[in-house]
């Protein structure tokens, strides 16, 4: 299967995939992610794939396996805890900060949100995020300024938006 083949039956199939893999699963992110996943491996084994003659069914039975995969890991997951005798921690519903905050982060581009999240919530300095993203070390600085200055705005607008507390 040339790349152009590939592409083609990607473009043809993927969401008829999605949608059997979602019937199966009943969720439909679940099924979304084992479906690229699938598609991803096919990718390294286009030439396979056309050899057997059957590509969709080829990638319908790799995400499901990997759905199952999935689902072992988690139960493993939940087998462990069972056996330390502690519950799994409980985990607070978000605040609506919080929610504001994850809102205005998604608006942001994906390279400021990425320099944001690696300097607030991981700790790293602008010199290990500018080795872990590829970056200069003033590219970084760049993205963490207009980043905070984009967010402080976002956020200002959504105060206003709500109206001063009562």
């Amino acid at each position: 299967m040339t790349v152009e083949e590939f592409e083609d039956f990607y473009a043809q199939k993927v969401a008829c995939l999605t949608g059997q893999l979602y019937v199966m699963l009943g969720d439909l992110h679940e099924a979304q992610d084992v479906v690229q996943e699938a598609f991803v491996k096919g990718w390294t084994r286009r030439r396979q794939i056309d050899r057997d003659g059957h590509p969709e069914a080829w990638i319908r039975t790799v995400a499901w396996r990997l759905a199952v995969s999935r689902w072992r890991g988690r139960r493993r997951t939940a087998d462990a805890w069972k056996r330390g005798g502690a519950p799994p921690p409980h985990v607070e519903a978000p605040g609506p900060d919080q929610v504001v905050l994850v809102d205005a982060l998604r608006e942001l581009p994906g390279q400021q949100r990425r320099t944001l999240t690696l300097h607030y919530l991981c700790d790293l300095t602008v010199e290990q995020i500018a080795a872990e993203t590829g970056l200069s070390g003033s590219t970084v600085k760049t993205h963490l300024v207009r980043g905070r200055a984009a967010l402080a705005h976002r956020l200002r607008n959504s105060r206003i938006e709500e109206g001063p507390d009562v």
